[in-house]
């Protein structure tokens, strides 16, 4: 027998897999998808890989490398997932390696690990330092703790002459979780006897008797035991010795845990909105059709009601489903919202748990103990089977597309397994991307809609506010003398505030107002951020810091000014302006504690603070009745990127964030603070205007090519030297443009907006085509050339629809 094995080679690699021997030994047990580990190249060196086909001929018997090890007795890719990972791969201009890895936890991943193996113990009888190396073993593991590294050059010598080697060892880190547990073993009848003749002093072991007549005979952990009984292992251990129970180590599951308990609650009256798109989505789970709604609902209209009415619904049919927000910061209080409809039913997956909860969560998915699935971008892989509904929320977020191999849109893959399992796809959205809109428009999503409030209260007034004229009476280029008045109302009132400003840190940059110097980073070609609660300067790209100097590295002054408000100084302000108001700010910086968003916003839902201050991960799906304002001190932040997409994201924000207020009985009301009030996007943010944005902003996609008239990819060069850069740049755009299509439109090459990140100058080409199959061989064949790129240095990266112009 043999299998078709792709193989972890970072160096190397390839979807075309390598072809191993089975030796007997695994002929019965080896399966599609398991993880194995097997030699490869000419130092045979062990590597992980994952078998993806077995069949019982091959080209070249004679040639083959036999299989070293199966890491686990069970698949962890099924079949869907396998198929899924090629179109991934393909796709996304990816190999499937990196697509497998991305599908499963990180502790699957394979660590590497070097040792020095002994050959012939005769031949180190004059060397008394390797032989006591060897001494009561015969492999060593070759790192410093183990090996003197002054040996080393006697150690090549012995491996020129094959009297040692070296080898390479794949340790799976993947561990399973035990505690101590035990179970009765006897009858009610039997402990009640026992019971009986106990001395009166046996306290604790007439506890532990009157536990065992009631307990069911199953593994129960010794801790809970003992601490809700009142016990010690003292007396387990005297009744193991009786023979009263067993006591073994059991699996125990790392389930990831809330700050405070989940209430259960119950499904609400739909509203007649509602329950339109609910009878809609529930009709096409129990026919079982592959269809892909579109359910559109200003901000408060409920879509969260209808995601679980509809997740119920899935259910009742025998189905899993399985739903995706756009980032952790949305995944607390979602899960709430699930856990309290669905309890233990429900499995959560994103980057902010632990390598040992994404694992224990991942395996009970895996063995259908669970058949909810909620979470953030990676979840969109997690292996349900019989999946009847998904539903991706906020689908306009760009944190559904991943910015590192393998460059995969959530959004694309959810449509390729709904397709799979000829399950219904739920699209939600305030603010859906153009694209999805346009499919509507097509018919190819089925459009449903939701104009009011579920609660019937109105939308927020909205006011735009022009920073230039409020600088000029009076106010400071953070808050406005409307938006100050607003706040110490609400706090009068005891109303709940959420402020929005879209940059972390203290300032935006230091600048010397004798010679106009800035720091910038050693690695990057940008200014560092200044961040005054760690006296320190920060580059958000590459994380570079250095302290904050009190005198300019140019020309000696101290006249060293900070310019522009991050999260940090803001709060800062509002503590000196406003003393009594209690903020929570809420960026990367404060939350990187696992754990702490939930904990913020928790407090924040317990009226623990007044203002919620944050970076744009504030701005949806958080639903608190008691918050009436909402300020945004900057909206020009997103609308100046160097983006076709900026007016639609600033659009997409400023209506999120908007829906915070007003979500109770209290009315709601908005101040947007700009530079730029005119801005369509501004304005049709302040009215809520989706139709008319969509409209408006479709007509200059289509006068300028752009998507969703046009697809479009981007081609990145990476290296070190800016000549490099430029140069492969070059040679490929002109490659290319002997093999695209008339119709083609090829931007570039130009250096990216910012030329340099992380000690890497770039190059970009943009690609705008509708029909052009020759072109997308050719990026095929050019991701297999970048590997012979990559040992010159040069990267390249092909992106399809990206979301990331910089």
């Amino acid at each position: 027998m043999y299998a078709q094995v792709i193989v972890d080679v970072p160096t190397m690699q390839t979807n075309q897999p390598y072809t191993y021997h089975i030796p007997s030994l695994f002929s019965e047990a080896l399966i599609r998808g398991m993880r194995v580990v097997v030699p490869f190249g000419k130092g045979n060196r062990l590597v992980q890989g994952f078998v993806t086909d077995i069949s019982d001929t091959t080209d070249q018997p004679d040639k083959l490398k036999d299989i070293s090890q199966i890491v686990e007795l069970e698949p962890v890719l099924n079949d869907e997932l396998l198929q899924l990972a090629t179109w991934v791969a393909d796709y996304n201009f990816a190999f499937r390696i990196s697509v497998f890895q991305t599908m499963l936890p990180n502790v699957m991943r394979a660590r590497y690990s070097k040792v020095l193996r002994l050959i012939e113990p005769d031949e180190l009888e004059r060397l008394p330092q390797i032989q006591a190396l060897f001494a009561d073993r015969d492999e060593v593991p070759f790192d410093v703790d183990n090996v003197d590294m002054t040996l080393v050059p006697t150690l090549l010598k012995l491996q020129k002459k094959r009297i040692i080697e070296i080898g390479y060892v794949v340790n799976n880190r993947a561990k399973v979780k035990k505690i101590n547990a035990f179970k009765p073993i006897k009858s009610v009848d039997f402990y009640q006897e026992q019971r009986q003749q106990l001395r009166p002093s046996a306290v604790k072991q007439a506890r532990l008797l009157s536990y065992l007549m009631q307990s069911p005979q199953t593994f129960v952990p010794v801790k809970e035991v003992i601490k809700s009984y009142q016990l010690d292992y003292a007396v387990l251990k005297q009744a193991e010795g009786k023979g009263w129970i067993v006591q073994k180590p059991v699996e125990s599951y790392r389930i990831p845990k809330l700050s405070t308990p989940v209430k259960n609650s119950q499904p609400l009256t739909l509203n007649a909105e509602q329950q339109e798109a609910y009878i809609a989505i529930a009709n096409n789970i129990s026919e079982n059709d592959t269809k892909t709604f579109l359910l559109e609902g200003v901000t408060g209209s409920g879509k969260t009601e209808i995601y679980l009415q509809t997740i119920a619904k899935a259910l009742s049919e025998g189905q899993t489903a399985l739903m995706l927000v756009p980032e952790i910061t949305l995944t607390p209080q979602m899960v709430r919202r699930v856990k309290s409809r669905f309890g233990d039913d429900v499995a959560v997956m994103h980057s902010g748990l632990s390598d040992g909860e994404r694992y224990d969560e991942w395996r009970r998915i895996q063995r259908s103990e669970v058949h909810v699935v909620v979470g953030a971008r990676s979840a969109v892989f997690a292996p349900l089977k019989n999946i009847g509904l998904i539903i991706i929320d906020e689908e306009h977020e760009s944190s559904y597309k991943q910015d590192e191999n393998p460059r995969y849109h959530a959004r694309d893959v959810a449509q390729w397994r709904a397709d799979f399992h000829h399950a219904t796809l739920v699209l939600g959205s305030a603010t859906p991307s153009l694209e999805s809109r346009a499919r509507a428009q097509k018919n190819v999503y089925h459009l449903l809609t939701l104009e009011h409030r579920a609660t019937n209260g109105m939308l927020p007034e909205t006011q735009v506010v022009d920073m230039r004229e409020a600088i000029k009476h009076g106010g400071d280029d953070v808050f406005s003398p409307q938006l100050l008045e607003a706040i110490q109302n609400r706090l009068t009132k005891q109303e709940q505030i959420v402020l929005m400003l879209n940059r972390r840190g203290y300032a935006n940059f230091l600048v010397c107002r004798e010679c106009g110097f800035t720091p910038r980073c050693i690695n990057c070609d940008v200014a560092l951020t200044v961040h005054k609660d760690i006296s320190r300067l920060v580059c958000h790209y590459c994380g570079y810091s250095e302290t904050i100097p009190t005198k300019c590295k140019n020309c000696g002054s101290t006249r060293i000014r900070q310019f522009g408000s991050g999260t940090q100084k803001v709060a800062e302000q509002l503590s000196e302006q406003i003393p009594q108001a209690r903020v929570i700010r809420m960026d990367v910086d404060t939350t990187r504690r696992k754990g702490s968003t939930d904990q913020l916003l928790t407090a924040f839902g317990n009226h623990e603070a007044d203002i919620l201050l944050g970076t744009q991960m504030i701005a949806k799906g958080l639903d608190f009745a008691n918050v009436t304002l909402v300020g945004v001190l900057n909206a020009d932040t997103t609308l100046s990127l160097p983006d076709f997409r900026a007016s639609e994201r600033t659009f997409q924000l400023l209506t999120q964030v908007s829906g915070r207020a007003g979500r109770g009985d209290k009315p709601g009301k908005v101040i947007m603070q700009t530079f730029n009030p005119d801005h369509y996007a501004i304005q049709l943010a302040r009215q809520q205007d989706y139709e008319a944005f969509y409209h408006q902003e479709m007509a200059l996609r289509h006068a300028w090519k752009y998507t969703p008239y046009y697809f479009t990819i981007q081609i990145k060069f990476a290296h070190e030297k800016i000549d490099e850069s430029a140069k492969a740049a070059y040679e490929i755009a002109n490659w290319l443009k002997n093999i695209i299509d008339n119709e083609t439109i090829m931007l570039g090459p130009a250096t990216g907006t910012i030329p340099r990140i992380k000690n890497k100058y770039y190059y970009r080409l943009v690609i705008k085509y509708r029909h052009d199959e020759k072109l997308i061989q050719a990026l095929g064949s050019l991701m297999k050339k970048g590997q012979q790129l990559q040992k010159q240095g040069i990267t390249i990266i092909i992106d399809r629809e990206p979301i990331n112009f910089m």
